[in-house]
């Protein structure tokens, strides 16, 4: 049995965020020392493992949810996993697009920037003004992939 100190470094996921993993119920309840220290078993280790993955690969808890009630059920198809994976892949790529798109505005300032002073300044115009940019990439924060 792990404590959850031990638990956090194993897996890489800090202990507030196994707390809050029990408190929205995507762990189960540990089991108590009786100095009511949390203890954790091995399956948990493990789903707790199956947690960081899906959220290191962008799976949003929602989904992570529902997967891991399909990994409960070892002998079901798999073709909801699929479709879930599916749903994951097609936002990577919509990220993908957005951040090439705001690549290829980048790019375009400062290709435009005529190295002189501020007054001058491209990428100070463009950022000041968004009709100047030649993609609508606004009104949808790029996050972090």
């Amino acid at each position: 049995m792990l404590t959850i100190g031990k638990l956090s470094e194993t897996t890489g996921v800090k202990v507030p965020t196994i707390r809050y993993y029990e408190q929205i119920g995507l762990l189960p309840e540990p089991e108590r020392s009786t100095g009511n220290q949390r203890l954790y078993g091995k399956a948990v280790q493990e789903r707790l493992s199956f947690i960081r993955h899906s959220r290191d690969l962008g799976f949003p808890l929602e989904a992570i949810r529902e997967l891991l009630g399909l990994s409960d059920d070892p002998n079901r198809s798999c073709a909801a996993a699929d479709e879930i994976a599916r749903r994951q892949l097609g936002e990577v790529n919509a990220r993908l697009s957005r951040l090439l798109a705001l690549r290829g505005e980048l790019e375009r300032m400062l290709v435009q920037c005529s190295h002189g002073t501020i007054a001058d300044c491209r990428v100070i115009e463009v950022l000041g003004n968004h009709d100047h940019c030649a993609h609508d990439h606004h009104g949808e924060p790029v996050t972090a992939l």
